[in-house]
């Protein structure tokens, strides 16, 4: 796995769609792994790129990465879409992890930063008084 260079990581609730590349875009890997796997995965890919899809989940992910050493990094849906080379109607995880690899490949991409634990619980926060007003 010492070939791989960036990673598209399309998050699910139970399983995790990874689709890795080397530096010349040739696809290593493109599987789905169980949610307690893949952080066990990531790890044995070291020092490869992530990035993530789902912010949800993305965050909390997210932070393990980083915790680890890898760049882990959040693209916008709206940022990936265009970039699904089977249009709106192959629309699965293993097309939307290609297409967030390949939206991660883009030098003028936007990210979005991997908020710690106390900046989610500000914004939550926020919310709730934006809510109740």
């Amino acid at each position: 796995m010492s070939e791989i260079t960036r990673v598209g990581v399309d998050l699910a609730k139970n399983v995790i769609q990874v689709h890795a590349v080397d530096a010349a875009g040739k696809v290593v890997t493109n599987r789905q792994l169980k949610r307690d796997k893949f952080i066990e995965w990531a790890c044995n890919c070291q020092p490869c790129v992530c990035w993530q899809w789902n912010p949800a989940l993305a965050r909390t992910t997210g932070r393990k990465l980083l915790e680890l050493g890898l760049d882990a990094r959040i693209i916008a849906a709206h940022l990936v879409t265009p970039y699904r080379q089977q249009g709106k109607g192959g629309k699965n995880d293993a097309n939307d992890a290609a297409a967030i690899c390949e939206a991660a490949s883009r030098p003028s991409m936007r990210f979005v930063a991997v908020k710690t634990v106390d900046q989610q619980s500000m914004l939550r926060c926020i919310g709730c008084v934006k809510a109740q007003s």
